[in-house]
């Protein structure tokens, strides 16, 4: 085995231990948080976003008003949409997004869930990014908003080290700035604890000035980096 391979190998077993929480999720954010992060085939991953959708749904049918699954409705469709590739999904996930953000301007898991959405559209190709409108500029604004309001929690500032080095390999400086924060910072949630530690295994690379290393780390600790 060797070292890369390796250290992809801890770093996965770490991340499923990093997450808090009985088996069976109680929450939307529970739930999706499981089909994101230690799910390894697209099957399992889609029956748990189902899952998790129908949790938000069946919250916002009592109280329509409820924040948390208005927001975990969103992630849900826009989880659903990345893994089918779907068009649809991925658009209605945004409108989710921006009218949460409206509502919701000082939210920094508002900021954090539009910036994921442009620079995974950026990701998945240019096809894709002209298909839906995804815009790095407006990603990274949207990233840089959610560390600012992000109190410094790991989630924030771990996710968007993340996020910027696998857009980017050559941003080893920035990318570890933000990953220096997120190693060291308190993590009171099962996500932060979750960017915590791969914030601190990326790290590892990234002190090293190894941005392609970091990049492909990033993508293993992002949401569905598991799947083959």
């Amino acid at each position: 085995m060797d070292k890369k391979t390796s250290m992809l190998r801890v770093g996965l077993i770490g991340l499923a231990l990093a997450i808090a929480g009985p088996a069976t999720a109680a929450t939307p954010r529970e739930t999706l948080t499981q089909a994101s992060f230690l799910t390894t085939d697209k099957a399992t991953a889609l029956a748990l976003i189902n899952r998790g959708l129908a949790e938000a749904n069946a919250i916002l049918a009592r109280d329509p008003q409820d924040k948390e699954a208005q927001m975990q409705r969103g992630v849900a469709i826009g989880d659903r949409g990345h893994l089918k590739r779907s068009p649809g999904d991925a658009k209605a996930a945004r409108q989710i997004f921006e009218a949460f953000l409206a509502a919701n301007p000082r939210d920094p898991e508002a900021h954090l869930a539009i910036a994921t959405w442009h620079l995974d559209t950026v990701d998945a190709g240019f096809f894709a990014a002209t298909l839906l409108g995804g815009k790095k500029d407006i990603g990274l604004a949207e990233l840089d908003k959610a560390v600012a309001l992000g109190g410094g929690r790991p989630f924030f500032t771990g996710f968007a080290a993340l996020m910027r080095i696998r857009l980017n390999p050559n941003d080893v400086v920035a990318a570890r700035t933000l990953a220096e924060q997120a190693a060291i910072a308190p993590a009171p949630t099962a996500l932060d604890r979750i960017a915590k530690h791969a914030a601190q295994e990326v790290l590892i690379p990234l002190r090293n000035g190894d941005g392609r290393t970091a990049a492909l780390l990033a993508r293993k600790y992002l949401p569905f980096g598991r799947i083959g």
